[in-house]
């Protein structure tokens, strides 16, 4: 059943008002560069817009949809960037390991799931997923040993991966 106009303003406006921040994280934490990053949030939304009448409610929640488009979106930047960047093994290894996370569950999920976390546990994975950061960069950063940080990170990945189940 086609949506007045009034209607497709009014899911615009709320998909954008509780989506924006979160899918600006989602692209910060896989893209480097913040002029792309910030190119790839508008286009991502420029999508989500043409393609909102099309939306259904039946097939899938709003969260998974503009998930979905997201993860779409940032797929492509890299496939016609072919950016190849070297991280450590663990850090591509614990990467893997959350984009799995993230495949099977929604933005909304995810950050519920961040905020059960203890803080230092939280601010790890943000500065690692969301910040680019290495974990040894992370450590530094919040003052805390290397090795204790890989047990932190560890651990942290593990909690979101139960909450998330």
């Amino acid at each position: 059943m086609p949506k007045t106009t009034d209607e497709l303003l009014a899911l615009k406006d709320r998909v954008y008002r509780d989506y924006a921040d979160k899918v600006k994280y989602y692209i910060l934490g896989k893209v480097t560069n913040e002029a792309d990053a910030e190119d790839l949030h508008s286009i991502i939304f420029q999508k989500i817009f043409d393609k909102i009448d099309t939306y259904d409610e039946k097939k899938a929640s709003v969260s998974t949809w503009v998930y979905t488009i997201t993860h779409n979106t940032v797929c492509d930047y890299f496939k016609t960037k072919k950016n190849i960047v070297s991280l450590e093994d663990d850090v591509l290894a614990a990467d893997e390991n959350l984009d799995n996370i993230c495949k099977k569950e929604t933005l909304d999920e995810l950050a519920d799931a961040l905020l059960k976390l203890k803080e230092n546990e939280r601010q790890i994975i943000v500065l690692v997923f969301y910040q680019d950061m290495t974990i040894k960069e992370a450590a530094a950063k919040i003052g805390m040993s290397y090795s204790n940080a890989k047990i932190v990170h560890a651990s942290a990945l593990a909690k979101l991966k139960d909450f998330l189940s």
